[in-house]
């Protein structure tokens, strides 16, 4: 029997995929974004937007078209070890090391750091975080709770306070966007550099990880019908990011705007506390510290679920609970060395994940084209992976960037590999292993429906 759901059951998926996905990064990389931008803020948007919006969407396309329960089972034509390990590295970057901790220092950052003394600092993000994953913990332990958890309760509450900022904005502008500084990176490279930007949201590699989570849910709605589950996750996705693109738009352009006000700051997080204060005060510094929070305590139930319910499925002997707790812990204890350290740290990380990301989500969509094969899998991200290590090594801590090592292979890979100084270095290699993959698929299939006939005439 065929079965529908409401419109109303569409948008509480939307509003679930929205509140996992909208978090640390989403809040302050949009704003610094726009102040980088400056004038050339729509290019800038553009590039975000492809990155931060379409590709996470493209992603849960992937999961809906494969029909495929996570990260793994997407990943699996690559093999069971390749698919293995890009699940721990996701979930590792998503969870305990990057992702999940960047939760509680972006909120505390923007919304407690400037209020309490230097040299105490340690000591205030030591107990906000402790609150913080204490809460995420309690919240997250029983999975059928978090669709009303994250769709019915803090999601509305989140949309209330940003909404009250973008309409202050509105109605006394900052300035004008079109008449503030260009930063030299975007006056010749403002799309690409936005979309680089994007990747600092993880979104992308968040969409693959949350498909198990989203995947629950619908099923809770009493589908099953593995085409409905897929029909339903693509609504649904559809739906929440939708409004996280509005959102970026907004942000962007108070980055943007921002400049005649305030000088480039070192993260979009100042930048935004310094607006909220600006329109409201004292006030509107407890309305963004409220915002970040409650915004950042969606986001790491999202993950420490996805990365509980994948890991739990991978490793059956170990439960769901245990694995819950584990990232909650290490996450903790990881948020603890600041944010600074965490956004240097990410970055040639998602430098070489993204590349990988990107062409497996566009190989789930096209596999209808060459039936899942293997071949286009391997060939497809075997050449990505080339170029993806250097690009790792391009964005290294400059520390480690200045090694004479790093700076030989940095400059064998600007020398030999089209497009790296741009950081899409992994392009052309993609799209060569995916034609060269598709190529094979059809010689091989033509072969193979010509052999019995060849057979049949020497007969």
């Amino acid at each position: 029997m065929k079965q529908t759901l409401s419109i109303r059951k569409y948008l509480l998926i939307g509003s679930l995929i929205f509140g996992m996905l909208f978090g640390a990064g989403n809040l302050i990389f949009p704003v610094h974004l726009g102040q980088m931008a400056g004038a050339y803020w729509l290019a800038a948007t553009g590039g975000f937007l492809f990155s931060g919006v379409l590709l996470p969407l493209m992603a849960i396309l992937a999961i809906s078209i494969t029909r495929a329960k996570g990260i793994y089972d997407l990943a699996r034509p690559n093999g069971h070890w390749y698919a293995l390990l890009f699940l721990i590295l996701v979930h590792a970057t998503l969870g305990p090391l990057f992702a999940t901790p960047r939760t509680a220092t972006v909120p505390y950052t923007i919304g407690f750091a400037s209020h309490i003394p230097a040299n105490l600092n340690w000591v205030g993000l030591l107990i906000y975080s402790a609150i913080f994953f204490g809460l995420v913990y309690y919240f997250s332990s029983k999975e059928t709770s978090i669709t009303t958890i994250i769709g019915k309760v803090l999601n509305p509450l989140f949309l209330l306070m940003l909404l009250a900022i973008f309409l202050l904005a509105a109605i006394s502008p900052l300035g004008k966007a079109s008449t503030t500084t260009i930063t030299a990176a975007y006056q010749h490279a403002a799309w690409t550099n936005g979309f680089l930007q994007g990747y600092n949201t993880m979104d992308a590699l968040a969409a693959l990880a949350f498909g198990v989570t989203v995947i629950t849910a619908i099923r809770s709605f009493k589908l099953k019908n593995d085409r409905q589950v897929a029909i339903a996750t693509a609504k649904g996705g559809a739906v929440g990011i939708i409004g996280i693109a509005l959102i970026y738009i907004g942000l962007i352009y108070l980055g943007a705007t921002s400049l005649h006000h305030f000088t480039m700051a070192e993260n979009g997080g100042i930048t935004l506390a310094q607006i909220a204060h600006f329109y409201l005060g004292t006030f509107g510094d407890a309305l963004l510290a409220t915002l970040a929070t409650v915004g950042c305590l969606t986001t790491a139930m999202g993950l420490v679920v996805a990365f509980a319910q994948d890991f739990h499925k991978r490793f059956p002997k170990v439960s769901y609970q245990r694995f819950l707790l584990f990232n909650c812990g290490l996450s903790f204890v990881v948020a603890n060395l600041g944010l600074n350290r965490i956004i240097t740290w990410s970055t040639p990380v998602l430098m070489f994940l993204y590349p990988l990301a990107i062409t497996l989500i566009i190989l789930g969509i096209a596999s209808p084209l060459f039936n899942n094969d293997r071949l286009v899998y391997r060939l497809t991200t075997g050449l990505t992976l080339i170029p993806a290590f250097f690009d790792m090594v391009n964005n290294l801590p400059a520390i480690l960037r200045a090694t004479a090592p790093a700076q030989w292979l940095i400059n064998l890979a600007s020398h030999f590999l089209p497009f790296f100084n741009l950081g899409f270095g992994w392009l052309t290699f993609g799209i060569a292993g995916f034609g060269l993959g598709l190529a094979g698929h059809f010689l091989l299939n033509r072969q193979a429906s010509t052999a019995p006939t060849m057979q049949g005439e020497r007969d």
